[in-house]
């Protein structure tokens, strides 16, 4: 055996031990933050019982995450004889998570807390988001959040980057959705170049199921979708906690699969999609550049806004029956870059598929819902993905 394999497998226990910690030190994080979301919080014993981990191995990881600010004691609580036994929680300025969610006209940014609290929001209006125009804006936004009171470059745990897919040349590139002259850009070496951070790379419909996984209506269900009306329509979809990307990060591109309608065969986001909604209202000589513009218009009862909440209930119960028989998630939420009364009227009295896998009588959940994130659900989307990472232990192994 040469020098070589031998340091290589050195380097590789070296590596498999660093993954342990990690994998050890989320563990303890998460069970602090299952406390946290019952309003409790858990001492060393309680942590090793759950983690199987030893209480002197318990005892090191936590004087490792006091030591980093991320956790602190909070008291003591008796648990029969012995000393009361100590207590801890998470610190919720300790660290905090940048979100950025790359729109056509926009960039949005969102700062949040280990407690998934939002400390700040930025819009920044782009004429295009070329890479060049996004950069200056996520540098000048960073430059800018970086300067508040108490934060400092150090205390951020990586940014999140949402933008619409596909990601890369693909057979359904080429539409209004998408975003111009970032088909060859490695966008993750790019992020992290441009902002010192390690940075995650997700499409606006997976980072939207997040954020209401973090903090929306979805928060303790393990399957579960989200149809996302961002640029276009595009799903994301929560498996065993997890997001499914698939093999080139562009599982979930509902938007572009055609359904059958009464005008004929469509893609689903021609009809279902708020640049859908734009074009039909264009079509009757009516402009709805924002959410606001469309909110308006749908309290007016706007005649051709109607008509095209008909047309997309339709397309919304084709795209329903499919995703639930495909996945069988507890339940679809909607949400994003509509107003909540839209997405209400959407849900509202569907008339949903009686044939489908998720048409059972013990539900607990109702079959379609509406997201609570609201406008700024992918950019929050974008931190939640950093502090899922940082709370969610996970082992990769080599095959």
């Amino acid at each position: 055996m040469t020098s070589v394999s031998r340091n290589t497998k050195r380097q590789s226990a070296g590596a498999n031990s660093e993954r342990t910690r990690q994998h050890n030190s989320k563990f303890v994080l998460s069970t602090l933050r299952h406390a946290q979301t019952q309003g409790d919080t858990a001492g060393r014993a309680e942590i090793a019982r759950l983690s199987g981990l030893s209480i002197q191995a318990v005892s090191n990881i936590i004087a490792d995450l006091e030591q980093r600010g991320l956790i602190r004691a909070c008291g003591k609580r008796n648990q029969g004889r012995g000393q009361p036994a100590v207590q801890y929680e998470i610190c919720a300025n300790g660290a905090y998570a940048l979100g950025f969610e790359v729109r056509p006209d926009a960039l949005f940014c969102t700062l949040l807390n280990l407690h998934g609290e939002t400390m700040c929001q930025k819009r920044s209006a782009l004429m295009r988001a070329t890479p060049d125009a996004v950069a200056q804006a996520m540098r000048e936004t960073k430059t800018t959040i970086l300067a508040e009171p108490g934060l400092a470059h150090e205390k951020i745990l990586g940014a999140g980057i949402v933008m619409p897919g596909p990601f890369g040349t693909t057979g359904i590139s080429g539409h209004d959705s998408e975003l111009p002259g970032w088909q060859d850009i490695e966008i993750t070496s790019w992020a992290e170049d441009l902002l010192n951070l390690p940075a995650l790379i997700e499409n606006d419909a997976n980072a939207a199921a997040m954020a209401e996984r973090i903090s929306g209506v979805t928060q303790g269900l393990q399957h579960y979708a989200c149809l996302y009306f961002g640029a276009g329509l595009g799903l994301g979809v929560i498996s065993n906690g997890q997001a499914l990307h698939g093999a080139r990060g562009n599982a979930g591109e509902i938007g572009h699969i055609r359904i059958a309608l009464p005008s004929g065969a469509q893609p689903l986001e021609a009809v279902l999609s708020r640049l859908a909604l734009q074009d039909h209202l264009k079509s009757n000589s009516i402009t709805a550049d924002t959410s606001e513009d469309i909110a308006a218009l749908f309290h007016a009862d706007c005649p051709a806004l109607l008509e095209w909440l008909n047309l997309a209930r339709i397309a919304l119960c084709e795209a329903i029956n499919l995703i639930e028989n495909l996945l069988d998630p507890s339940t679809i939420a909607l949400c994003g870059a509509m107003p909540s009364a839209l997405l209400d009227a959407l849900v509202k009295d569907l008339p949903l598929n009686p044939h489908s896998v998720a048409a059972r009588p013990e539900r607990m959940l109702p079959r379609v819902i509406r997201g609570s994130s609201g406008p700024m659900t992918a950019a929050l989307g974008a931190a939640a993905l950093v502090l899922n990472d940082a709370f969610t232990p996970q082992i990769t192994t080599s095959t």
